[in-house]
């Protein structure tokens, strides 16, 4: 249960952060050839908080 409740968060979080990853290189103008490595780089990131979110709550239960 625990696991299903983390996907469902982690995808809608994925979702917002990749919105507003989108906002900022709008609102910065950031160029075409770098926004993939912005992207990349930022989901990388919160896929990693997403885990060690999980490592953590799993180990506590």
């Amino acid at each position: 249960m625990i696991l299903l409740i983390t996907i469902l968060f982690s995808l809608f979080y994925l979702y917002q952060i990749n919105k507003m990853t989108y906002a900022l290189c709008e609102s910065r103008e950031i160029p075409e050839e770098k926004q993939p490595k912005i992207y990349k780089t930022v989901n990388i990131l919160v896929t990693i908080l997403i885990l060690s979110f999980y490592v953590e709550v799993f180990l506590q239960v």
